[in-house]
C-alpha cells in the first residue's frame, strides 16, 4: 500500500464510525458517542491535511471525503432530533440542503456535463458550524453545562450557514448551467 492512500483510508474509517456513533447516541451512551464523534471530526482534519500537504489528493478522495462528512453529520442530526437534543426542523433543514445539492448536481450532470465538485468556502464554514453544534449537543449530555443561549446561538448559526450555503450552490450552479447553455 502506498502512503498516498492514507487519506482515503482515514476517510473510510470516518464512514465506518457513523454507525457506532449513532448507535451509541440512541442507547444513551453519550460519553462514548462523543469520543467517537471527536475521533471522526479530528480524522476529517487529518486526512485533509495529509492530502494537501503531501499531494495525496485523489478523485476517489474528492468524493469520499464529502460523503463521509455528510453521512456523519446527517446521521447525527437525525439522531439528535429523534432524541430531542436538537430541533427536528433543524435536522430537516440540514437534510433538505444536502438533498437539494445532490439533486442539483445530478440534474446538472444530466442536462449539461460532468463537473468537478468544488466546495465553496461557505460549505466549509457550514460543515464546521454543524460539527460544533453536534459536539455541543453531545457535550451538554456528558461533561459540560452548555447554556441554552449558547446552544440557541449555535442553532441559529447552523440555520444561517446551512440555508446560505445551500442557496449559494443553487444560485452558482444555475448560473453555470445558463452560461453553459448559452455557449
Amino acid at each position: 500500500m502506498s502512503p498516498r492512500h492514507i487519506p482515503n483510508l482515514i476517510t473510510l474509517l470516518r464512514i465506518l464510525l457513523v454507525i457506532p456513533v449513532v448507535r451509541l447516541m440512541l442507547h444513551g451512551e453519550y460519553h462514548w458517542a462523543l469520543a467517537l464523534f471527536a475521533v471522526a471530526g479530528i480524522s476529517d482534519g487529518v486526512d485533509g491535511f495529509l492530502a494537501k500537504r503531501y499531494g495525496w489528493q485523489s478523485r476517489l478522495g474528492s468524493y469520499l471525503d464529502p460523503l463521509a462528512d455528510k453521512l456523519l453529520l446527517i446521521s447525527c442530526f437525525l439522531a439528535t432530533a429523534y432524541l430531542g437534543l436538537l430541533p427536528v426542523w433543524l435536522a430537516a433543514v440540514v437534510l433538505l440542503r444536502d438533498v437539494v445539492i445532490v439533486l442539483g448536481a445530478v440534474a446538472y450532470y444530466i442536462l449539461s456535463q460532468p463537473f468537478e465538485g468544488d466546495p465553496h468556502w461557505t460549505s466549509k464554514v457550514n460543515t464546521f458550524t454543524q460539527l460544533v453544534l453536534i459536539l455541543a449537543a453531545l457535550l451538554r449530555q456528558t461533561v459540560l453545562e452548555i447554556p441554552d443561549a449558547l446552544l440557541d446561538g449555535l442553532i441559529g448559526a447552523v440555520l444561517l450557514t446551512t440555508t446560505g450555503s445551500g442557496l449559494l450552490y443553487v444560485w452558482s450552479w444555475s448560473l453555470r448551467y445558463l452560461r453553459d447553455r448559452a455557449q
